[in-house]
């Protein structure tokens, strides 16, 4: 059965208040620390510890990255009316699961 308007509107304003917290978790990762300065009072271990979470945020921020691109992947679906489309056979998307992961790209079938 076919996605409603309703439907398609709810999705919609889920995928776009995803991305806005995809992009403020991004931000607020923050950038590259300032290593390696001369930075005054700062130690070794100091600059080891940043060097360190700044290693982990580089993680963090591309798998946010790689949401960001399924979200916004899926907003573009959403405006050429092929939103809710299994990317693997074709056929529809269970509600269910778009309502747990709105940019998923494939049914329940497929993902196993």
């Amino acid at each position: 059965m076919a996605l409603t308007k309703k439907e398609l509107d709810e999705f919609h304003k889920l995928l776009l208040e995803e991305q806005k917290e995809i992009v403020k978790q991004i931000t607020d990762l923050g950038g590259v620390p300032d290593m390696g300065s001369d930075t005054e009072g700062e130690t070794f271990d100091e600059e080891a510890d940043e060097a360190e979470e700044y290693q982990k945020n580089l993680g963090l921020k591309q798998a946010l990255k790689e949401r960001l691109l399924d979200v916004k992947n899926a907003l573009d679906k959403l405006f050429k009316n092929e939103y809710g489309r299994c990317e693997k056979c074709g056929m529809e998307i269970e509600a269910e699961v778009l309502k747990v992961d709105p940019e998923s790209r494939y049914c329940k079938h497929c993902k196993k």
